[in-house]
């Protein structure tokens, strides 16, 4: 469940905060899938695309309510509120595809969520996610060198962020929760030459810390 605070400062979001397109998340997305669900779909931007390209039937649930009238205009169907409580309320092994874009990290408990995901994937399911990076180098560098940690209103302090993850503490939930990684790697890197010059002296230390998330694919393993 969300508080109070969290649902007033995710209504204070600019407009671009809900318009994403997304367009390294959409290869990962299967070509067969034809029913797929957005988590925090926004105004329904990303899944339209997923409609037309796919040819599929698009669901999404929004918390942001003028968001989610707006993706009301371009997706099949959006549930608004809180997907803690509308998670139960989806159909039993129905979708495709499950999309959770930059999601898990806002709310209290995103396993509890996952492991409810599972029931509403059907046989061949996989969820496809974005999930920011900790370890980033530029917030590494503000921490360690200008020993700050400073929360703002986007990024990967954003104010609204609950959780926090790294690439290995990502790899660990998915496996603590019983799902098999089809496909992970990093996305929007750091590519400057200044970068890379540090990476070699600390011999690829920091390689993990060029990107500002991890894309992943997973599904959940057969009992």
């Amino acid at each position: 469940m969300l508080n109070d605070q969290f649902i007033s400062d995710m209504s204070k979001k600019n407009d671009k905060y809900y318009k994403y397109t997304r367009p390294e998340i959409i290869d990962l997305i299967p070509k067969t899938a034809k029913k797929i669900l957005d988590v925090g779909c926004g105004a329904g931007f990303f899944g339209e695309q997923l409609k037309y390209k796919l040819n599929a039937e698009v669901w999404g649930i929004e918390l942001n309510n003028e968001a989610a009238t707006l993706a009301k205009e371009k997706i099949n169907k959006v549930l608004i509120g809180d997907v803690f409580d509308l998670i139960n309320k989806l159909p039993d092994f129905y979708f495709d595809c499950i999309v959770f874009n930059d999601i898990l990290e806002h709310l209290t408990d995103p396993y509890s969520i996952l492991l409810k995901t599972k029931n509403k994937l059907n046989k061949n399911g996989v969820i496809v996610c974005s999930i920011p990076n900790i370890r980033y180098f530029f917030t590494l560098k503000d921490l360690l060198l200008k020993k700050q940690w400073k929360y703002e209103d986007a990024g990967i302090l954003d104010k609204t962020h609950l959780r926090f993850f790294t690439k290995n503490s990502i790899t660990d939930m998915f496996n603590d929760l019983n799902f098999t990684i089809i496909k992970m790697h990093g996305i929007n890197e750091i590519k400057t030459w200044k970068f890379n010059l540090i990476n070699v002296l600390l011999f690829g230390y920091l390689s993990d810390t060029r990107y500002l998330q991890f894309a992943c694919v997973v599904k959940p393993k057969e009992l």
